[in-house]
């Protein structure tokens, strides 16, 4: 079977077994590529092209042909029903999604049968040189096993956004990062954009003392003091530090 489908959708959730009561193990993002490699009753089971990523979504009509042009460079981008701001809809564009445009008017851009502010697009060819330059965004949002969304994110989804966002290839899960990423840092040399790795956890440095990181203890994304980071985690999980990568 193995067909190619692209994700018309805002999110659609990628669970381990055919059941909404099973775990969230990741997340298909507006314009991801996928292959369907089975078809069950209401379900499929799938591929993530991204990463390889496997799992089970709920049956639905997706697009076939899908060549991107611009993606989400904001946290979430609102869908407009009309080059308006009067004409809102309910529903908004997580960060790093990917739109295929030909058409603008004033300040807005359509895709589908949808608008979208300009402004919030980047070209899909577009790369920061900093690739965790606007890691910030999601700073306060909330913790989700699973997630990759501006409504909720994982630690190691976090990481992989914006390698993805940037054009990079980068695993979804921490044991996969941990081993993609081969330079090894000691702590008395961590720098900018390292990458903290605890069994299961992951945490990007934003300085000498600071890290940001979807913390599932306190449910959100925080940036916290790395000293401070360790020792909590210590204490409060019996995790020690199992590596530090440097990711450029």
């Amino acid at each position: 079977m193995n067909s190619n489908y692209f994700s018309n959708y805002n999110i659609i959730n990628v669970y381990n077994k055919k059941s909404i009561k099973s775990d969230l193990v990741t997340q298909i993002l507006y314009g991801e590529k996928f292959k369907i490699i089975s078809k069950y009753k209401n379900w499929y089971k799938i591929k993530l092209h991204t990463d390889n990523y496997v799992g089970f979504i709920i049956k639905k009509k997706f697009a076939h042909t899908f060549k991107p042009t611009h993606k989400v460079s904001v946290l979430a981008a609102n869908v407009y029903g009309k080059p308006s701001s009067k004409t809102k809809q309910n529903k908004k564009l997580t960060f790093s999604s990917k739109i295929y445009t030909k058409e603008k008017y004033g300040s807005f851009t359509k895709f589908e049968n949808q608008w979208i502010r300009t402004k919030d697009l980047k070209p899909i060819n577009y790369k920061n040189k900093n690739i965790f330059s606007k890691i910030n965004l999601f700073e306060g949002r909330k913790y989700k096993w699973g997630g990759k969304n501006f409504n909720g994110v994982d630690c190691s989804a976090l990481v992989q956004l914006f390698f993805n966002f940037n054009n990079k290839f980068c695993p979804r899960d921490t044991k996969d990062q941990l081993n993609y990423f081969k330079k090894k840092i000691k702590l008395q040399n961590i720098m900018k954009n390292d990458l903290i790795f605890w069994r299961g956890h992951v945490a990007i440095i934003l300085s000498k003392n600071k890290l940001i990181h979807a913390y599932g203890p306190s449910k959100k994304v925080l940036i916290m003091n790395i000293n401070y980071t360790i020792k909590r985690i210590e204490k409060t999980a019996n995790l020690k530090v199992i590596g530090i990568r440097r990711t450029n």
